[in-house]
This record gives structure tokens, sequence and C-alpha cells, in this order.
């Protein structure tokens, strides 16, 4: 009897062991790092999430209560913390499914996963080990799970990490609210670079235009229908073979003509470029991978070798910094053909023939920089991020004058700081439209600010009332890009009749209308992290009932969106009053809702960035119930780096009333540029905007009607 007690003891401690951490201690008063007993540094460090390293300032208090406990079950690497009941749950990065996270279990293995049939949907092509809790009185926290290996986020009664990895250390962060947890986050994980003016506007591609004279046609199509557009995208059919970094003598032979044409239109022209490297002797860029020992090896210490589009195909080894010097090296060519910015795509590593659609977990990795060698287990969810940290520097590198534009299929925690993102292969439906909600709040709830889903869906004919719907969404998402697939209906705006068209031209011209407050909340995303795209509860953490609202959501924290489609949506307490930006309804346009005591600056329609300036700007005020309103406006060249060294200009509306006139104290608070501004006011009331005369001045005053 005694013998099987001590084999049951034996066999616990086999399976199941547990510890408070060994050490724990705060970095700032309200950010607290937490290590098991048995941590190995080497196994996890250096984190390519945080940008700090991060030293103890105070010792942990006795009232800290998110307090992680970390376990071993069966060999994997367990941390489990307890929260407080009616705390609500976000965050958890790219996920299909709810806002709420609350009861969701997440996989952190980043997979190609279209139409997110595969996995349940929890399994999609970034990860961002963090989850946001938001407490019942709107006091909130953040878990960050410092580390890449493979690994689950179950979000029941208690935040449970499981690594399939060795331990791990826990980040926790408390704060009064989750605005001020996710300005946290960003101070650890980076902030989004501004990117350039063009990355904001509206944006047209297919998989894939061909040949060369089609995009041509495709910009003149917007310009003689007066549709606004900034950018025109290159999938791979642009490549010979496939082959990156190449051009197809047939379909693209003479890209740079081609990128001088649409430059001629004020249109730029984005390019794809995927990490599998097609194995054929001959091609270049093959030969100096294979010449320089480059690529993943396999667990014989052999090149790894997997299909994708170009059949079969190496990889090379972004962990490896001389490889991403190299890699960066490959685009001063390439940039050079006068194209603006580039597409990774495919970097989870999509393997059309391996395990579950990548590459087998015990590829090897060389390390250096701090990162040792090691199996893709560890390193397959930072793949992309890597790829795209070398891009940017290499697209930096060969226009040193202008900011790098990358947008980037996968990516990790902190990937933010060098691409943008869409929410991979969706479908056209309206169920992906409404998803397409949550899950980029969800994004910005984790550090990624700058997202948004294919329009229209990538996959599957869509039709001219889903697009209609689509579109009149799709220009508040802060990156508005609208992409099809190769065997579907053509998806340009006037693809699907005048009606179609015409709701398609009022939703993009609402987007440039928009630009000088959009910039203004970009610039704001890449100072502090705010997300572009919120959650209708950052506009009063205290509702318990704006909890679970994802179906209309907040464009910065001065207005709401609310889609035409949407029913029953539960709006903030105050007096949100509707703005209007056109004289007509035609069925699709979003509702636009201003909160009380805001100034929203917009301008006039352009058809290009290229054309805007912050010259003609009208100031949209909802007055608060004394009258006053607050509002800011930022402005710089647009692109290029003068804003580093103070060629830029922030300025701050004040308005306020008293008896019969309101009047607008504009005041410049930074920067050095300046601009010659005409301004208009639209007073919003509950008949409508009035809008004023043009003036000029630093002091805008105006008559208030009575009531």
């Amino acid at each position: 009897m005694k013998a099987n007690r001590f084999l049951v003891l034996l066999l616990f401690n086999f399976y199941f062991c547990y510890s408070f951490a060994q050490l724990s201690f705060r970095v700032e008063k309200d950010i607290a790092v937490f290590y098991p007993k048995d941590f190995d540094s080497v196994q996890t460090l250096p984190s390519p999430a945080v940008i700090h390293t991060l030293h103890k300032k105070y010792d942990l208090p006795e009232k800290w209560t998110l307090l992680p406990e970390f376990k071993s079950i069966a060999g994997k690497s367990i941390v489990e913390i307890k929260y407080e009941p009616g705390t609500d749950l976000y965050g958890t990065g790219e996920v299909t499914g709810s806002l709420l996270r609350n009861g969701k279990n997440v996989t952190l293995w980043n997979s190609d996963n279209g139409n997110y049939l595969q996995f349940n949907g929890e399994r999609l092509y970034q990860s961002h080990p963090w989850v946001l809790g938001v407490r019942k009185e709107g006091t909130a926290f953040g878990i960050l799970a410092d580390h890449t290996w493979k690994q689950q986020i179950k979000l029941g009664e208690s935040i449970q990490i499981i690594s399939d990895g060795p331990t791990f250390r826990v980040i926790v962060i408390e704060k009064k609210s989750p605005q001020e947890v996710i300005k946290c986050l960003a101070s650890l994980t980076g902030t989004m670079q501004l990117p350039p003016m063009w990355a904001l506007g509206y944006q047209q591609s297919r998989f894939s235009y061909y040949p060369q004279g089609q995009v041509k046609e495709i910009a003149d199509n917007f310009r003689s229908k007066k549709i606004p557009i900034d950018v025109i995208w290159m999938d791979i059919n642009y490549m010979d073979e496939f082959k990156i970094f190449t051009f197809d003598p047939k379909g693209y032979p003479d890209p740079k003509e081609l990128n001088n044409y649409l430059h001629s239109k004020n249109v730029k022209s984005v390019y794809m470029i995927d990490p599998g490297v097609k194995k054929q002797a001959g091609y270049e860029v093959y030969d100096e991978g294979e010449e320089r020992n480059y690529w993943i090896k396999n667990s014989r210490n052999q090149p790894y070798v997997g299909k994708v589009w170009p059949e079969q195909c190496v990889f090379p080894d972004f962990i490896n910094p001389e490889v991403q010097t190299w890699w960066s090296s490959l685009y001063k060519n390439f940039m050079d053909l006068g194209i603006d910015g580039v597409w990774n795509d495919m970097n989870e590593p999509s393997v059309f023939n391996g395990p579950e659609g990548s590459m087998p977990p015990d590829n090897m990795h060389k390390g250096g920089n701090s990162f040792p060698d090691g199996p893709h287990l560890r390193y397959h969810n930072i793949y992309g991020m890597m790829m795209v940290q070398a891009t940017r520097k290499g697209i930096l590198d060969a226009n040193p004058g202008k900011r790098p534009f990358v947008l980037s299929r996968s990516n990790f925690l902190g990937g933010q700081r060098y691409a943008a993102t869409w929410t991979g292969d969706n479908k056209s439906s309206f169920e992906h439209l409404k998803t397409s909600i949550p899950m980029s709040i969800n994004l910005g709830l984790s550090g990624q600010p700058f997202s948004g889903p294919d329009i229209g869906g990538f996959s599957g004919d869509c039709s001219a009332e889903l697009f209609s719907q689509w579109i009149a969404l799709g220009a508040y998402y802060p990156f508005c890009r609208n992409h099809t697939s190769i065997e579907t209906v053509s998806q340009e705006p006037w693809a699907f009749g005048e009606k179609t068209e015409r709701a398609s031209r009022t939703a993009i011209n609402r987007r440039y209308k928009l630009m000088p407050y959009l910039y203004s909340l970009f610039r704001e995303a890449s100072v502090s992290g705010m997300p572009v795209m919120q959650p209708l509860f950052f506009a009063d953490v205290k509702d318990p009932s704006l909890r679970a609202e994802e179906e209309a959501f907040m464009l910065g924290s001065e207005l709401i969106i609310v889609p035409r489609w949407a029913k029953n949506v539960k709006l903030p307490n105050g007096n949100w009053r509707n703005i209007t930006l056109e004289d007509y309804d035609d069925g699709y346009q979003a509702q636009i809702k201003i909160r009380a005591g805001a100034i929203v600056p917009v301008g006039k329609v352009f058809q290009s960035t290229e054309e805007y300036n912050a010259e003609e700007i009208t100031l949209l005020i909802n007055p608060d119930q004394k009258g006053n309103a607050s509002g800011s406006l930022y402005d710089d060249a647009k692109d290029g780096f003068g804003y580093t060294q103070g060629d830029y200009t922030l300025l701050n509306y004040q308005a306020e009333t008293k008896g019969s006139d309101l009047t607008v104290t504009v005041k410049q608070i930074a920067g050095k540029r300046k601009i010659n501004q005409v301004y208009r006011i639209g007073l919003v009331t509950s008949k409508g905007i009035m809008y004023s005369n043009p003036q000029k001045g630093n002091k805008i005053k105006i008559s208030v009607p009575a009531n």
C-alpha cells in the first residue's frame, strides 16, 4: 500500500509540477515581471517583442493580485493566472470569433488558413501572446507571455498559457483603464512607425493584374471615374515563374515604365515578395543563398526543400543576421525600378506539402545577435516578423529619404514596428464582413494599429449588394484595400454596376475627406500606440453594456462608425450626434457620430493623397453641455523624415460658447512647420450641420443659433 502511494506521488511529480515565481519584481510601479524557478534565459531570450531590458526598480507589493502560477504537465510549460469574476477579456491578436475572448482557446502557431476553415479558425497567420483584461469598474490589466514557442492561450475561469517549449517569463501590467494598458504595451513592444500618407489612401489589388497593361487600365478607370485611389498592388503573376525579385518578360517586360506611368497618375505601386526561393541553378537569388549556406536546414542538416508557388523552394533563415543583411540587400535594384512598397506574403511560412501546411518543427535555424541556434518549434512564430524586419531595412537602405511601407501576412507581437497587416485570405460573405470588425479591433488591442481585411472578400464571387455594404464599411478600416483572388469575378468599384460604383465613390470620398483626422490618428498611434480602430467600450469603460458591442466601433476617440446593416447597436451615453458628409443617401453609407465636446478636422476630396494639403479645413464641432469643445490636427510633408527634426505642426483647437457666439482658438502646440489655413466651421446640431463662411486667423467666431 505504501509502495503504491509512493508510486502515485512519483508519477504526480513527474506529470504535474507547479510553483509560484521564484523571482518577481516591478520594472515600473504598474509593470511586474515573474520568472519561474527553473528559468533559463537562453531558451526564450532575447525577446523579439519587448524592446527594453527589464530591470528591477521596485519590489512586488503584497497587494499585487495577479500572480502567475508556473506548472509543468506532461512536459508542457504552463502558466495559470486567476482573475476576478466579471472581468472581460480581449486581445490575443489576430483571431476569429467575437470581440470578447472569454471562453475562447487560441493556438499560437502561424498558419496559412484560407477562409479560416482549418483548426476551427483558432490558428491564423499571426501570434500575439497577449491578453487584455477589463474589470467591472473599468480598471484593466495585461498579460504578456514573453516567448516565441508554440503555445495555447485558454481563457476560461482563469487564464492559462500552455507552451510546447521551456518555461518562460510573464509580464503583468496593471492600470486604471484599458487605454493606459495599451499605451504601456506600446512602451514595452514599440510603436508603429509613422507611415507615408499614401499608405492611408484607398488601395486596389487582385491576384493578379496581368499583363502590365491591365494595371494601367485600372489606374485610368479610377481617374476617369473620379474615384480616389493611392495604390495598385502587384500579386505574384508579375514574376517570372514565380521567382522572387524577377519579372515575367511577357506580362511585365518593363516594370519601371509601368511604375513611371502610375506615378504620372499619382498612383503608387506595391509588389509582392514571398520567402520561398525557387530551387533552380542559374537563378541568381538561389545561387547566392546556396553558395553562402543561407537556407533553413532539415533535421539531417540539409537545406529544407518544400513546395510553394515556384514548385520546389528553399527558405532563407531569417534568424541568422547574415541572412537578414543579404535579404535587405536584394531590395536595392528592386526598389530602383520605382516600386513604392513591398508585400511579404506566405511567410508563416506556408509550405504546400509540409506538415499542417508549413515546415517541420524539427527544422533547424542558425542564430546570431544573441539568438542561439534552435529548432523551428522555437522560431516558427517569428519567422515572418524577422523577414519583414529585414525587408523594411532593405527598403529604407534603397530609399533613405522615404518612409518604408511593408505589408505582412505573418507577424508576431511587436511586429507593428516593421509592417502593417491584413487579416489573410477571407471569403466573400456577410459573415466575414461582420467578423472583420472584431478581428481588426483585437489586433489594435494587441499592439497592431495598422490592419484591415480584404474588402469584398478574397475567395468566392462577391455580389453587388455585398460589395456595396463592404466598401461602405471598409472606408473606415485603418488599412483600406480591395483584394480578391484570381478565379473570382472582377471586384473593382465599377465592376458591379452604376449603383455600386456610386456607393463606392461616396465611401472612398468620405475616407479622403476624413484624411486630416485619420492622419492625426496614425500620428498618435505612432507616438502612444493607441489603436486607430477602437472598441466602443473605450467611450465609457465603466459601462458594462458596451463591452460586447462588435458591430459598431470607434475611429479614434471622437467618432463612432455604425454600419448601415448593424442592428440594435448599444451606443454610449452622451450627446453623440450624426454627421453627414454628402447631401444624399444611397442606402449603404455608414452612420458617423461625433462625440459631444469634440472637434474633428475634415478636408476636401482629393483623388490622391499626393494632392492632399491641410490648407482648407472644415472643423466639425459638437459642443458639450457647456458649449465647449476641443480637438487637434497633425500635419507634415506626408513622407520622408523631416518630422523627426521638427518639420511638422500639431495644432490644438479650443471652442468656447459665450452668449450667441462660438469662438474657436487655434494654437500650434508642437513642431516648426507653418501652414496658412482657411477654416470653415461645421456646427453639428440636432437639425444637421450648419456651415460658416471660410475664415483665416487664430480665432474664428460664428453665431450659434438659438435652440
